[in-house]
């Protein structure tokens, strides 16, 4: 039967979240109800509060979870009651255009769980990216349960189903870092941190993390960041071609998404290099370049959207990576915090204190 569990809801536009009872309803065919047991303060539940993604209020924030399958629907196949799972919010349809191309990275027909999580006045609630994880238990469409290794932590694996998993795939999905490669990160706060960790497991040779704060640079630099640029102090295209022989990167990651910053990126890339973007842009942003310079500077650009991930093939090579040693996802989490706790976890986060708050439940 439905159960009533604490949830984290964002009732109205700037308004500050609130704490309050959510319905969950039993799991129907293709979902699973999991049992939250860590969710990540992203950026992208600040912007569902804000009003940034859509008006569909009231919202049911988190998204970048882990936790264990309690019950499953009829037809559910993939995953049973008691495994260990990071929630995804892209669950791949299998037979849509880029899913018949074996594309599935790129899967045009994503889903949900078809089913509305409610407030207990019957009030339906729009869960972040299809999840809402700031909750006891939420309820997920089967496919957005990503099966790995129980002996990771929660925390750290939690944060591969959005922020770390889009870093590290703009490097190494997106942005096709191989051995010997230059690369340049603007922007490190989480995804631009995890984008260096990407691009130092890919065996880059020379990884330049480039932001305003001494202090996120001091974070890239645990990732493996081999050179840093402070941008408010030096100019980084020039910066970037100085430690690249003059030439520029042979891939850039803009993990901000803003326009001045996509154009630094651009310039600081060789001939024939990749910009990649990762950061998102709000709709009213424009871009302008000399369309001279888009063709005679040739290589790729390109965007990256969840670092063009399959979570049934990342997330597990990922956390296995991460428990030889290789990769350090306990790294990204700064503190650990209550379901109370996540409106000042967002107020941290605004001001750059934090790579990752996590909700442990």
């Amino acid at each position: 039967m439905p159960q009533k569990v604490r949830g984290v809801v964002s009732r109205a536009k700037g308004r500050p979240v609130e704490l309050t009872t959510i319905v969950v309803p039993d799991p129907g065919p293709g979902e699973a109800v999991v049992d939250v047991q860590t969710c990540g303060v992203c950026h992208t539940d600040l912007h569902y509060r804000e009003g940034g993604i859509n008006d569909d209020y009231p919202f049911l924030l988190g998204h970048e979870a882990a936790g264990v399958v309690e019950a499953v629907g009829e037809g559910v196949t993939g995953v049973e009651p008691g495994d260990f799972v990071v929630l995804n919010w892209r669950a791949v349809c299998g037979q849509c255009r880029a899913c018949r191309r074996g594309r599935l990275e790129y899967c045009f027909d994503t889903h949900n769980a078809e089913q509305r999580m409610t407030l207990e006045d019957g009030t339906e609630l729009t869960p972040a990216l299809g999840i809402g994880a700031f909750a006891d238990k939420t309820l997920v469409a089967a496919g957005q349960c990503t099966k790995v290794d129980p002996r990771v932590s929660p925390a750290a694996a939690g944060l591969l189903g959005c922020g770390v998993m889009a870093g590290i795939g703009a490097a190494v999905n997106t942005g096709g870092v191989s051995r010997g490669d230059t690369v340049a990160v603007i922007g490190c706060g989480g995804v631009g941190c995890a984008a260096v960790a990407g691009a130092r497991l890919a065996g880059a040779s020379r990884v330049i993390a480039v932001d305003l704060d001494d202090r996120k640079l001091e974070w890239a630099n645990r990732f493996g960041a081999t050179h840093t640029v402070n941008a408010a102090s030096t100019e980084p295209v020039e910066a970037i071609r100085g430690l690249t022989g003059g030439f520029g990167a042979d891939v850039v990651i803009d993990a901000v998404g803003l326009p001045q910053t996509y154009e630094q990126a651009f310039y600081a890339r060789d001939l024939g290099g990749t910009v990649v973007l990762v950061g998102v842009p709000t709709p009213e942003m424009r871009l302008e370049l000399p369309f001279a310079d888009v063709f005679g500077r040739g290589g790729a650009l390109k965007s990256s959207w969840y670092g063009d991930c399959l979570p049934s093939r990342d997330f597990p090579m990922l956390v296995d990576l991460h428990l030889q040693g290789r990769l350090d996802l306990d790294g990204f989490v700064s503190e650990e915090i209550t379901l109370d706790d996540v409106e000042e976890a967002f107020a941290r986060m605004e001001r750059g204190e934090v790579l990752r708050s996590v909700v442990r439940l």
